[in-house]
């Protein structure tokens, strides 16, 4: 895709990040009926979306269907983004019909990364899978340690992305979530028994493994 198409995208998501994070900022609605100015978190969102519809416009420009089905995609996750950055909340009016959306990709075949049953089965698998374990993993550390939210967005992402980019999501989420703790923690802003949402790092790694290489 030439270079001032995926500039636009770009700008548009802009855009997007920015709507998005004045929507998180309203709804759903803080308990005590406060609005969040505009903040760092402001400037986080509209980055996320700037590089995620650049690249998804240089990575599926060439096919319209598989753009357009991805896209929706790609405007929820920065949404949901927006939202557990605000309120530490995915909330699952938008995490749940990721899953039915999944499934009418597959079915009318415009889904660029699970095609043939198999796929759509080890997707399956993944995606109850992947939650499972972690929900294991983090019992030692308490509830709370992750949230229901984000196994349910992993279950949407995984029946939509594949068996394998799920995988590299939570890699690469947890592997982001690292490196921000570590720099935070050394920057004094948070320390070792802080609460650290998990989900905009799963959402950094699942358009990552969306939009980081092409679709095979």
């Amino acid at each position: 895709m030439d270079t001032l198409t995926v500039v636009i995208a770009g700008a548009i998501g802009l855009g997007v990040g920015l709507v998005a994070d004045r929507i998180a900022a309203r709804w759903p609605p803080h308990e005590d009926g406060s609005v969040r100015r505009l903040d760092w978190r402001t400037a986080a969102v509209a980055i996320a979306g700037a590089a995620a519809l650049a690249l998804l416009v240089d990575r599926l420009g060439n096919d319209p269907k598989a753009l357009i089905f991805v896209s929706v995609v790609v405007v929820l996750l920065i949404l949901l983004f927006a939202t557990d950055l605000d309120q530490r909340l995915l909330p699952d009016v938008v995490t749940l019909p990721l899953v039915g959306y999944a499934l009418v990709g597959f079915v009318t075949g415009i889904g660029p990364f699970v095609r043939t049953p198999a796929d759509l089965l080890w997707a399956a698998v993944a995606g109850f899978a992947l939650p499972a374990g972690l929900l294991i993993v983090s019992i030692p550390f308490g509830a709370g340690a992750i949230g229901m939210g984000d196994l349910k967005l992993l279950l949407g992402v995984g029946l939509i992305v594949g068996a394998t980019r799920i995988v590299a999501t939570v890699l690469l989420g947890a592997l982001a979530a690292a490196v921000a703790i570590v720099i935070l923690i050394a920057a004094r802003r948070i320390t070792l028994k802080s609460y650290v949402p998990y989900g905009p790092f799963l959402i950094a790694g699942a358009l990552w493994a969306m939009l980081g290489t092409p679709p095979v």
